[in-house]
């Protein structure tokens, strides 16, 4: 298996604060992910100014009584502050990610020099958009949230037909947080036999547990949402780990790595050194005598550090001894 790799989702949890912006960089980098990944957007752009809040969003924030519309805006980030987060980013060591909600903050993010386009699971089934990140001809990570198989298949489709580089595709569930009844991980599996593309986990469930089951089905990328401190005020950050948790996370995928192994079946080094003391070999089960025939009765099975595998049983029966044997002792042929 490939090397999982982990994608820090920073996503609005600087609250519009590049401080906080930063920070989370290094909180990332400290965990040992592979990147971080904020949103970038011009709020006008994306949103009309009377859109609802999503109930998870009324549920996280205190002044829910705003629109949708008010609180991203509250959360937007300029476009100076993500030249300053990227920046950093590269000084620290740490891949830099944004998921661009619109074709100016695309553009934006192509000239800082972004290498990646990460489409939110908001826009599968936005057509023209998909054309436009397709036309740049950069890999792709597609986010599947609130989609069905059809939906992803003409998203992929379309973001191929433009140009688009390797597709990787996201199972996901866009709620926060996600309850484990609707977390449907199996799904990883029919995104990997349909597209035959590399398949993540982008993951919104409380906890660690979820994404490190990800990985023992084959998933190759894992995205999970962290905040500095999940009592902070916004959206997102009661669904998100705090910094220790996301390091116990990356050490964990890690381990999963390591357990996974090749699939190739065959005793390790370790077991190789234990076999001739644990693994049965064929002795006496009673006194054989020189030239008698060995037989179900005069044979049996122990550890006993010589000898021939119990494996070889069918072969030794009926051979007959070149010595004589006392009980338990290993059976011995030319």
């Amino acid at each position: 298996m490939n090397r999982v790799f982990i994608i820090a989702e920073a996503g609005v949890n600087h609250n519009g604060d590049t401080g906080i912006a930063l920070k989370l960089c290094d909180a990332a980098k400290e965990a040992g992910v592979d990147a971080i990944k904020f949103q970038t957007w011009k709020t006008e752009k994306i949103i009309t100014r009377n859109a609802s809040l999503a109930k998870y969003q009324k549920d996280n924030i205190s002044e829910n009584d705003i629109s949708q519309f008010e609180m991203l805006k509250r959360l937007e980030l300029d476009y100076d502050s993500f030249t300053e987060i990227k920046n950093h980013c590269e000084k620290i060591g740490i891949k830099f990610l944004s998921t661009p909600d619109e074709k100016e903050s695309l553009d934006f993010l192509l000239d800082l020099g972004m290498d990646i386009i990460k489409v939110g699971s908001g826009d599968v089934t936005n057509i023209p958009y998909l054309r436009m990140i397709g036309n740049t001809k950069l890999p792709v990570i597609l986010s599947t949230g609130m989609s069905a198989l059809c939906d992803v298949e003409n998203a992929y489709r379309i973001l191929k037909e433009s140009g688009a580089g390797d597709i990787s595709i996201l199972h996901c569930t866009t709620n926060y947080p996600t309850s484990m009844s609707e977390v449907n991980l199996l799904a990883i599996n029919t995104l990997k036999a349909a597209f035959n593309c590399t398949v993540g986990y982008s993951d919104h469930t409380l906890g660690i547990e979820v994404p490190i089951a990800a990985i023992a089905l084959g998933a190759e990328i894992i995205e999970k949402h962290f905040t500095l401190d999940k009592g902070m005020e916004g959206p997102d950050h009661k669904a998100s780990l705090d910094p220790d948790e996301l390091k116990e996370m990356v050490n964990s995928i890690r381990n999963i790595e390591k357990a996974l192994g090749n699939g190739i079946k065959v005793p390790n080094k370790s077991e190789l050194l234990i076999q001739d003391v644990v693994k049965k070999k064929i002795v006496a089960s009673e006194f054989i005598a020189k030239g008698e025939e060995f037989s179900d009765n005069n044979l049996t099975v122990k550890r006993v550090n010589d000898g021939i595998s119990a494996a070889y049983w069918d072969f030794i029966i009926g051979m007959k001894a070149i010595h004589d044997f006392n009980i338990d002792d290993p059976i011995l042929i030319k």
